[in-house]
């Protein structure tokens, strides 16, 4: 930028404004508002009007202005769930043996109907725990014997209401297990 004795400048990174005194070289003395002296090298510097900088500034801009935008970007949006989103499950357990061990090559029915049971009651403990309001297990179709002992788990839970899951996404093979949050004992 180029200077001359007179201009009006301010400093880039300081709140110092005045009139260029001197100028030698690359390094111009300015006579700040206050009455002192300082040196600025060129790049250090800008040239102002005659009003005050920061009313430079703001001049097209009035404070209600301002603030009316900083209000607007402080408003946040909340993400609106839609009702089937609400009713969604949000735990499911896949009983289905092949899920829940390697091999089941040394397991009699009796054993692999075990696990599955321990499972089942772990998870619902787990949900009870963590206040999980909603939990599918899924059973399968079968003969129906894990199916109903399922229901004989769940019927041993006072705060724990079952029934069919939802057909169009599990079919006749799963259980929707709802739990009470706040049951007084």
């Amino acid at each position: 930028m180029m200077f001359k004795v007179g201009d009006k400048v301010t400093v880039l990174d300081d709140a110092i404004s005045g009139t260029v005194l001197k100028i030698t070289g690359n390094t111009i003395t300015m006579k700040s508002s206050d009455g002192f002296e300082f040196e600025f090298e060129a790049h250090e510097l800008m040239h102002t009007k005659d009003q005050n900088f920061s009313s430079a500034i703001f001049s097209d801009h009035s404070l209600n202005d301002i603030l009316k935008e900083k209000e607007a970007s402080k408003k946040r949006k909340t993400p609106t769930l839609k009702p089937k989103e609400r009713t969604q499950p949000t735990m499911e357990v896949d009983l289905h043996i092949h899920h829940l061990t390697n091999s089941t090559k040394h397991m009699n029915n009796f054993e692999m109907l075990n696990l599955q049971l321990d499972t089942a009651k772990r998870q619902l403990e787990f949900a009870i725990k963590k206040r999980i309001q909603k939990v599918v297990f899924i059973h399968g179709v079968g003969e129906g014997v894990l199916k109903a002992e399922l229901e004989s788990l769940f019927g041993r839970y006072d705060n724990v209401k079952y029934y069919e899951a939802n057909y169009q996404k599990y079919g006749l093979g799963a259980t929707e297990v709802y739990i009470y949050q706040n049951v007084s004992p």
